[in-house]
């Protein structure tokens, strides 16, 4: 897999803790990297390190991403061959009630990031994952490609699109004509997959829902998102850092320093009452009720990822179905690290049978 570019490598790996991170980290350390994780210590509501053990598996640091000695220090004690930041603050309902926490989090931890790789003297590769939420979004329909504006008309959204201008910003005067350190980034549709348990997330709703004997209270069934599964950015962002460290592995080299999305095909970007009606399928004893609406959040999302096929030859694999019916079956089994083998090396296979370049 991505052509043994990560084999004996060192990987610093931000927000290895949470629930996209610690699949990273566990796909990582599959490939044969040396990562040190750097995070928060892992919250009840994130099982998923601990039923990786992951604690034993990486060098673990636990810090906070908006102390910059912290992460300057550890970044450059470590010197590492590629970064991968995910720390985030991940909740748009969370963002309304810190705004300023979200916006130092997602916003100067990432500054923080970008502060620690312009220090290095060894060459790095670094991919700094967003979000789709970054683009000014007039809720046109069309899907946003990675030359939209930046926006945000909520905090969430705004701290994201904050965090992208920051990116561009410091890869324009400090990294476009020193080829020390190349800097990217990602930025994913909403991701669905065993072992999240984040509160205010639909799927973990219907999780706890479903095991409590209580309906799921749905606000905004209409909304309509990019849903994929959480392996799916994941091997974008690798493949991405892969073509960062080995231009000649990308179809066109030339933009590999810049923005990226990584979302689904068209026929999964659906509406909220398509998911649960599909997590419906697999349960049958789920009950839904519709609950007030929240605050504001953009009512469709959609990405275009041409940009990804022509440049990196990625695409997704898994389609709508695919993917609930892996993250269904991941809850439904008793060994959560055996689930997370068995969805890696499903998806590994179903790759590859598609001669995905990133698979050879």
């Amino acid at each position: 897999m991505f052509c043994s570019v990560y084999k004996n490598r060192r990987v610093w790996l931000s927000g290895h803790t949470g629930f996209k991170g610690a699949w990273l980290a566990y796909w990582l350390n599959s490939l044969g990297a040396k990562v040190r994780g750097y995070s928060l210590a892992p919250e009840a509501n994130q099982p998923l390190h601990r039923a990786l053990n992951l604690a034993d598996r990486l060098d673990s640091r636990f810090a906070d991403i908006r102390d910059p000695g912290q992460v300057r220090d550890s970044i450059s004690e470590f010197q590492p061959d590629f970064v991968f930041h995910l720390a985030a603050q991940p909740l748009v309902r969370a963002a309304y009630a810190d705004p300023a926490g979200t916006i130092a989090t997602n916003v100067l931890g990432t500054v923080h990031v970008l502060e620690a790789l312009r220090r290095l003297k060894s060459p790095c590769v670094a991919v700094i994952v967003t979000s789709d939420k970054c683009y000014e979004n007039a809720e046109t329909g069309r899907p946003h490609e990675e030359t939209d504006p930046m926006g945000g008309r909520d905090p969430y959204s705004a701290s994201k699109g904050m965090a992208e201008l920051a990116v561009r910003s410091y890869r324009s005067s400090y990294f476009s004509e020193d080829r020390l350190v190349r800097v990217a980034s990602a930025r994913a549709g909403n991701v669905i997959g065993g072992g999240d348990y984040a509160e205010d997330r639909i799927v973990p709703d219907i999780v706890r829902a479903r095991s409590s004997g209580r309906p799921i209270m749905v606000r905004n069934p209409s909304a309509t998102r990019p849903w994929q599964h959480v392996l799916e950015p994941l091997a974008g962002y690798l493949w991405l850092g892969a073509c960062l460290d080995r231009p000649s592995l990308a179809l066109d080299s030339s933009s590999l320093q810049s923005g990226f999305n990584f979302g689904p095909d068209g026929a999964s970007v659906r509406p909220v009452r398509d998911l649960v009606a599909g997590f419906s399928s697999f349960w049958p004893d789920l009950r839904v009720e519709h609950g007030p609406a929240g605050p504001h959040e953009a009512s469709r999302l959609s990405l275009s990822v041409q940009k990804a096929s022509k440049v990196l030859g990625w695409r997704p694999v898994w389609n709508f179905d695919q993917a609930v019916g892996r993250t269904a079956g991941w809850y439904d089994s008793s060994d959560p690290s055996s689930a997370c083998g068995e969805d890696l090396g499903a998806y590994c296979r179903d790759a590859a049978e598609l001669r995905l370049p990133w698979t050879t």
